[in-house]
């Protein structure tokens, strides 16, 4: 009978601590979803700042290949204007003589 009283108060300290634990897991798992609910939310705004970024990418392609062609049509142009003006100035240069 004298050790009643230790085994109640063990008893009593071990269902304690299970219960505690269980409250620890509890709390462990609603955090672990928050954490996973943030990690879903920046994944979803990184994914959609991706997307601008590739979009941007795809304008800055098509336009760089308008400034190319717009080149192209500038130097094309002015080979033209160049052998026109040589013919002048030889032109020039026999009336002069």
């Amino acid at each position: 009978m004298k050790y009643f009283p230790n085994k109640f108060i063990l008893m009593i300290l071990t269902t304690f601590s299970l219960t505690a634990c269980g409250n620890i897991s509890n709390d462990i798992e609603n955090k672990l979803n928050e954490l996973k609910n943030k990690t879903e939310s920046l994944d979803s705004v990184i994914n959609k700042e991706v997307d601008k970024v590739l979009t941007l990418d795809s304008i800055i392609n098509v336009e760089s290949d308008k400034v190319k062609k717009l080149d192209s049509l500038i130097n094309k142009n002015s080979s033209k204007l160049d052998s026109i003006k040589n013919e002048k100035i030889e032109l020039y240069e026999k009336i002069i003589k």
